[in-house]
Parts: structure tokens; sequence; C-alpha cells
């Protein structure tokens, strides 16, 4: 998580003049869980075809079966480079996502526009420390509605909650 300015050039190209970035974070790494099941899983199963294979002398099946399994590869590094790009954005105006390393996705959300703002642990996402923020607006669809593998979301649900709804010397005296 940073605060101030250390935001990359894929993200600062869509803060406006007049705002601040506060928050920034990249996507829990748990996004990739699916993708390393997969490459790992086809590897276990190319192995084992390429035994029960090599036994067959089927040279051109082992063939095949290697290239599925580098293709689930580049597709596992595919989704690690598209993770590299993501960032959720809080500024001193609006909520940003974005996403997407060939075709840029900005996912944005005015501050003063969000009426609710909740968050959502799974049992996976508690033990790995990510969650997924929901966001709500007054009767309007938004573009930025959930940011689903959000770290350290407690934390980052307090900040944002603190810029939504700042508090003053309020007493009840």
């Amino acid at each position: 998580m940073t605060h101030g300015d250390s935001a990359p050039s894929s993200v600062n190209r869509y803060l406006l003049p007049h705002e601040h970035q506060v928050i920034m974070v990249r996507r829990h790494p748990a996004v990739l869980l699916r993708p390393v099941a997969e490459v790992f899983g086809g590897l276990i199963l190319a192995g084992l075809l390429s035994k029960w294979l090599g036994d067959q002398n089927a040279g051109g099946g082992l063939v095949v079966v290697w290239w599925a399994w580098l293709l689930l590869l580049i597709r596992f590094v595919w989704k690690v480079a598209e993770w590299s790009v993501d960032y959720f954005v809080v500024t001193s105006k609006r909520m940003l996502l974005t996403t997407g390393l060939i075709t840029r996705r900005v996912a944005m959300m005015p501050l003063s526009k969000v009426t609710d703002m909740s968050f959502q642990r799974s049992l996976l996402g508690r033990m790995l420390g990510y969650g997924e923020f929901i966001l709500e607006s007054a009767g309007q669809d938004q573009a930025l509605s959930t940011v689903p593998y959000i770290p350290y979301p407690e934390t980052l649900y307090l900040e944002v909650c603190q810029m939504l709804f700042p508090g003053g010397n309020d007493s009840d005296d």
C-alpha cells in the first residue's frame, strides 16, 4: 500500500491536475491462484501422459501434449503481466480501478457519489489476506461497483471510509 505520488505513469496519466493520489495498491496475488493451479496441473498431466504415451511409442502425441502445456504456460505469463499493471487507486476525488495490458480499462467512481461501501471476505480471502469492496451509489449504475482481490481490506476500508465520511471534532456535550 503506498501513499503519495508514487503511482506508475500507467496510472498517473488518469489523474486530474487538481487531485492527488491517496492510496494505490496492486490487486492481491491470489488473483493468480487459478492460473498457477492450471500450469502445475497441466505439468503433472503432461508428465503422466508423456510416460503413458512414451510406453506406447506415440512420439506425435508427446509433441501435442507438451505444446498444450506450453500454451498453458504462456497464458500464465500473460496473467502475471496483466496483474502487474492492475491497480486500485483512491485519489482525493475518485476511486479508480485500472486493468488490462493491451486493452486498457479504467473504471471510476467519484467519492462524492459513494453512498455505501462494504467489503466481504471469503474463507480463502481471510486465510490469504484479501477481500472484495462493494461500492454503491444513489440509484445509479457506476463503472466501478466491485473491486475484487483487494489486499489489506480492513485497513483500506477504514482509510477510504475516513475519506468518505471525514470526522470532525464533534462532541455530544
